[in-house]
């Protein structure tokens, strides 16, 4: 079980127009944001989710091959998360279908966030 996870961003108070569009989508709220840290979680749960600068110091940069998957509670919302990553400054990595395409079982969306980080968002059909 994952605990919690932290995404860097260049810029946090940019990143969370992105993150509450995106994360919205699928059921959770942005939480805080104090200290230059944003969290997040599902509505009415604990944060588990922290959009923050990295701890280096260096400028936040998405890491080559890792990706952070949300699931979604359907498939409608997996359209919808992946529609608000676009309208905020996301990149389009896969728009949303069944992956591989003749699974009748995964639905999923990929897509990255202002500063390069990627992530998924998917559904159990």
């Amino acid at each position: 079980m994952i605990g919690y996870v932290t995404i860097g961003a260049l810029d946090v108070e940019q990143a969370m127009p992105f993150y509450d569009a995106v994360l919205g989508a699928i059921g959770y709220e942005r939480q805080f944001f104090d200290g230059g840290w944003a969290g997040y979680g599902p509505r009415g749960g604990d944060a588990d989710t922290f959009i923050c600068p990295p701890f280096d110091g260096q400028a936040a940069r998405g890491g080559n091959g890792i990706m952070i998957a949300f699931k979604a509670p359907s498939t409608d919302a997996v359209r919808a998360a992946h529609a608000a990553a676009l309208e905020h400054g996301g990149e389009d990595e896969g728009g949303p279908g069944p992956r591989p395409a003749e699974s009748t079982t995964f639905f999923g969306a990929y897509m990255r966030d202002p500063t390069g980080n990627k992530i998924a968002v998917f559904a159990r059909t």
